[in-house]
């Protein structure tokens, strides 16, 4: 099946019916397009019946501004195309849709809050892709029947009545919303009606992550010791077995509600927790007096109680990493990017949340006090780790991801550890240090996704 990008221009209904198009005769020869006999036109789940008029000398496809308005282009849009000889189907797109959170129609520079730059940054990436994206939530599900209300960005935010696209990626960032009734009969209907490909289709915990990856023994090398919290026993085998050892709330994110526990000379213990102006430290005469402290927390949130490791550090700040992994234009795992967050001061996580700070690699390994023979092969150890995690996720939990955020933390021997995944990695997070680039890497690869997905 050929493919090509094709200029998208709309004609008065006047002068083309809709079930009518016009097409560059260069194109027509190129894809082998017939031009006798009915023909189906497809842009997502929508469909229309056309015929083909081969026009000599044209660089375009022409449409009627009826049939426009019905597939929810402006006047100019710039696509792939291609033909499918076997259902005789041209097909235009992808057509890719972004599920967000929530909009704020009334501020129309923040229309989706602090993603909104991002939206902009992925339309302007999909035009010179030639692809087109919306942006919908999950509150758009609940009455578009067999289409979606979406908004798209053509020189201002507009708001329209959009096909069902061929690609979905999910970036709700809350679980309620995700679970949503409509959302999931929605998504079940797209998938079975259309054949929509849906990615990053759902949250992972911290405990989910670990019980699944420890199926694979060649994983199990990155894994720290790490279970689901179940009481006071579990705490006191692990005190038993590590001198530090972490509390981390199973959905938590962005470094919140994690506890620290370390041992003190003279049998106390030594309570650590995050706040957004430092680290609050309580120590107790007795991991049991210490463990009624927290208790109350357990009621309402579950925790997964993980090893604590010796990580790097720099400036006796501790060090980790995340790396960015995504499915590219082939549908193979491969690392974007992998940058170094240092703690802040006061602190002893490294999320920007928390006053962490960004370096690349090379830049916090040379600084940091892992041992100089073990420092050159720091980044092909990440991206090893990074990879063959990325596939266990994929091999063990059933579920479609399309990218992952996978943060990783080396030790002072240099052995490569997760820490966590996140399947709703954030676009800040992993900004590529060199900001100037209009459109990042990362941007460009979700495209290829898409496109791959969509096979256009």
């Amino acid at each position: 099946m050929s493919k090509l990008k094709i200029p998208v221009h709309t004609v008065h209904s006047g002068i083309l019916q809709e079930n009518a198009i016009m097409l560059g005769d260069k194109y027509v020869r190129k894809l082998r397009i017939p031009v006798h006999g009915p023909l189906q036109l497809a842009f997502g789940s929508f469909r229309q019946d056309v015929t083909v008029i081969p026009v000599p000398k044209s660089d375009n496809l022409r449409v009627s501004e009826g049939l426009a308005r019905r597939a929810g282009w402006d006047s100019r849009n710039l696509l792939n195309m291609s033909y499918v000889p076997g259902t005789r189907t041209i097909r235009l797109g992808p057509l890719i849709g972004v599920l967000v959170s929530r909009e704020y129609p009334d501020h129309p520079d923040r229309l989706f809050g602090p993603i909104t730059l991002f939206c902009r940054e992925l339309t302007n990436a999909c035009h010179a892709q030639g692809a087109f994206v919306c942006f919908f939530t999950p509150e758009a599900l609940e009455t578009s029947g067999s289409g979606i209300v979406g908004w798209i960005y053509e020189g201002g935010w507009k708001r329209r009545k959009l096909p069902v696209p061929d690609v979905i990626n999910n970036r709700v960032t809350s679980r309620k919303a995700e679970n949503k009734p409509s959302v999931q009969q929605f998504l079940a209907e797209v998938k079975s009606r259309y054949g929509t490909h849906f990615f990053n289709e759902k949250f992972l915990d911290k405990t989910e992550v670990f019980e699944a990856l420890r199926q694979d023994p060649a994983l199990q090398r990155y894994l720290p010791e790490s279970h689901a919290l179940s009481g006071f026993p579990l705490i006191k085998r692990m005190c038993a077995h590590y001198p530090v050892v972490f509390l981390k709330p199973v959905r938590g994110s962005l470094g919140k509600g994690i506890l620290r526990i370390s041992r003190e000379e003279g049998g106390s213990y030594r309570l650590q927790t995050t706040t957004p102006l430092g680290t609050r430290t309580i120590s107790y005469p007795s991991l049991a007096k210490l463990f009624r402290a927290v208790a109350p927390k357990m009621r309402t949130t579950r925790y997964q109680i993980q090893q604590g490791l010796s990580l790097i550090e720099v400036g006796r700040r501790p060090v980790d990493f995340r790396a960015l992994v995504q499915k590219n234009g082939t549908g193979k795992w491969g690392v974007t990017s992998i940058v170094a967050r240092t703690a802040g001061n006061n602190h002893f996580v490294s999320n920007l949340a928390r006053g962490g700070s960004l370096s690349t690699v090379k830049e916090a390994v040379s600084k940091s006090n892992l041992p100089a023979g073990t420092r050159d092969n720091a980044t092909l150890q990440l991206t090893k780790a990074s990879l063959a995690i990325a596939r266990g996720i994929e091999a063990y939990i059933p579920a479609h991801f399309g990218e992952l955020g996978i943060d990783l933390a080396m030790d002072q021997s240099g052995r490569v550890w997760l820490l966590e995944v996140n399947s709703k990695p954030s676009k800040n997070d992993n900004t590529p240090l060199n900001a100037d680039q209009k459109i990042r890497p990362s941007v460009k690869q979700m495209i290829q996704y898409c496109r791959y997905l969509a096979n256009l």
